[in-house]
């Protein structure tokens, strides 16, 4: 089992980037053409989306460049040829986004660029895709073949897991509806697990440190947990139980705005943990450049040694975070669906999914 699922996701991985251009190695810029080391610029770099992929210093795969405009239409061509502030075809890299240039080298703002470029984060979107893809269909495959027997193999670690996510998340937060809902937390989950341990690997892409991405996951749960709501849910946000009428003119307006308030924190807190993460370690291992340019080699060879045992500390802690914000993400999203979906009876006399008191 365990070769069959490591065959598929190698499978996988070469179809990935056998579909990208070919790796070209980046020239390397030495810090006497910059000035000083900045420390800013190395974290913007590492943390923040690009069109090519980097592997490491030196070493990046080009991807995909898609552009359309008005005039011209559709182009496609590979980020190589727009590294290092190169002009193509009339196209150029300025902080991130690309714009159309004069003749004289000049960004033309005249002419609107709209980009659908496979950018490093959209890469790792698939990446990850693929890899769930992969794992689970091992796991269908595992549960069809040992049928009535003890699971194997990639199945019997994934299997605690799921059942976790099912026994003390979905069940207690949502209910006896909570199967209809299981299949969303369980993909939510391994999904934010996934792009976050990609994200701690040597020349990983920051997914879930972007905040496109958080905004597109907590709009989901939104979505899910409003259209889901019944009319008890409702009722109690236009008209509060309880509430006296002289008070309702100021809690209603609380009680909408608490409704987009929700999938808010969910998005930031999700963004801020994964990036702040990043940004420290980042930060920890700029003391080593930093140090070397004040005191010259040797201070910074004495220091690594100090740095990089705290790096290793801060690596360990992200390793937990990844598994901490994966849960609290889906726990949060199963306490709105829960809030959404609960009977009148149960909201007003604390009635557990399995009808009973959970007070005796």
């Amino acid at each position: 089992m365990m070769r069959s699922l490591i065959y598929k996701i190698s499978l996988c991985l070469a179809l990935f980037v056998s579909t990208l251009p070919a790796v070209k190695a980046q020239e390397t810029h030495e810090s006497a053409e910059h000035g000083e080391f900045n420390v800013g610029d190395m974290i913007m770099h590492h943390i923040k989306d690009e069109h090519g992929w980097e592997l490491a210093h030196g070493l990046t795969v080009p991807l995909p460049v898609i552009l359309y405009t008005q005039d011209r239409g559709l182009e496609v061509f590979s980020s190589s040829h727009i590294m290092h502030d190169e002009v193509y075809n009339g196209y150029k890299e300025h902080e991130g986004d690309i714009h159309r240039v004069t003749a004289t080298g000049e960004i033309d703002e005249s002419v609107k660029v709209w980009d659908f470029s496979i950018t490093k984060n959209v890469a790792s979107l698939l990446l990850s895709a693929i890899i769930l893809l992969a794992v689970f269909f091992s796991v269908r495959n595992g549960y069809e073949k040992n049928k009535g027997r003890a699971p194997k193999g990639i199945q019997s670690f994934l299997e605690p897991i799921i059942l976790f996510v099912r026994d003390e998340i979905a069940k207690p937060n949502i209910g006896p509806k909570y199967e209809r809902y299981l299949p969303y937390l369980l993909t939510l989950f391994f999904f934010i697990l996934i792009n976050n341990l990609l994200g701690l690997l040597p020349g990983g892409a920051n997914l879930t440190g972007n905040i496109a991405v958080t905004l597109v996951l907590a709009v989901i749960s939104f979505l899910i947990t409003n259209f889901s709501g019944n009319k008890h849910y409702w009722a109690h946000i236009i008209k509060p139980t309880g509430v006296p009428i002289a008070l309702l003119p100021i809690m209603i307006p609380v009680e909408i705005v608490g409704v987009f308030m929700k999938p808010f924190s969910l998005m930031v807190r999700l963004f801020a943990n994964i990036t702040a993460g990043h940004i420290i370690i980042l930060s920890l291992l700029g003391l080593i450049f930093i140090a070397r340019n004040l005191g010259g080699t040797g201070t910074g060879l004495a220091v690594s040694p100090l740095v990089t045992v705290f790096a290793l500390f801060m690596n360990g802690i992200e390793l937990l975070v990844a598994f901490l914000q994966a849960f609290i993400f889906t726990l949060l999203t199963s306490m709105y669906i829960g809030s959404a979906v609960e009977e009148h009876h149960e909201a007003d006399h604390g009635i557990g999914y399995e009808g009973t008191d959970p007070h005796h």
